[in-house]
């Protein structure tokens, strides 16, 4: 919803120079009823077209957390994010960091999607407090491209220090938690729900923008399929992992300010 600046009762004299400022900050304000673009959110593509018509800036936001809640703790939410993060990983160098994830990642699946084994960093975390601990401090390392954080127990005012974060640091963050959470309200600047089928449905449950009436569907391409089928015999690549203390009360090696621009 927008509201305009002059009300129509307004003086001439006092309507032409206001009228002129409401022009000019035009391109420059969101408007509620239409969908956030340009400078208001950098982007990045999330490798399904359909989605990204959906979003905000067209893709993923940097710099702002995005919650997606989903039935089962990990599959398909690497269908989901796989594409934009081989994209980010051939942009920059450093590493994935994969916070308290529930399973070990089936690496030639996501090698398939482009996305390299030896590019993720698994943080083993047993306590909400260590979790969300690890997740801020990676969002703090320079190096690092992007973080996935599965956050079943986080509260509010947890995610809402998680996207202070992710804003500060300018870094791709993303917290996976269970479809319960929809009951509950989110700071997240994108909340979806990841409906389980056998295509995966995105539903947009809050963006920038008028909601979105129907889910995005997940349609893997016919080549890409194939070649995934091609390699599950391969076995999985071991992750690296890193073991975090239940008690964080000591420096980490993550734990560095991020390198000055």
């Amino acid at each position: 919803m927008s509201f305009p600046l002059l009300p129509p009762h307004a003086p001439t004299a006092v309507r032409a120079p206001l009228a002129c400022a409401e022009e000019a900050l035009a391109g420059q304000v969101w408007r509620a009823d239409a969908l956030a673009q340009g400078g208001e959110v950098q982007g990045l593509s999330t490798g399904w077209p359909a989605l990204d018509a959906a979003l905000p800036g067209g893709g993923w936001p940097v710099g702002a957390l995005v919650e997606v809640l989903q039935a089962q703790a990990q599959s398909p939410v690497w269908q989901l994010l796989a594409p934009a993060l081989a994209q980010a990983v051939r942009q920059q160098a450093g590493p994935v960091v994969l916070v308290g994830a529930p399973y070990p990642v089936f690496t030639p699946g996501l090698a398939a999607r482009g996305l390299p084994p030896e590019r993720l960093l698994w943080v083993r975390a047993e306590s909400l407090a260590s979790r969300l601990w690890a997740t801020e401090q990676a969002l703090r390392c320079a190096e690092v491209v992007a973080v996935l954080a599965w956050l079943p127990q986080g509260l509010s005012a947890d995610l809402r220090r998680l996207q202070l974060a992710a804003q500060r640091h300018r870094c791709l963050l993303f917290v996976l938690r269970p479809d319960a959470a929809r009951a509950h309200a989110s700071p997240a600047r994108l909340r979806l729900w990841l409906a389980p089928a056998e295509v995966p449905e995105v539903h947009v449950l809050k963006r920038r923008g008028p909601p979105l009436a129907a889910p995005v569907r997940l349609q893997q391409p016919a080549v890409l399929a194939d070649s995934l089928r091609s390699r599950v015999s391969r076995g999985p690549h071991p992750v690296p992992a890193l073991a975090v203390p239940p008690f964080p009360d000591r420096p980490h090696g993550l734990d560095r300010a991020a390198a000055p621009a």
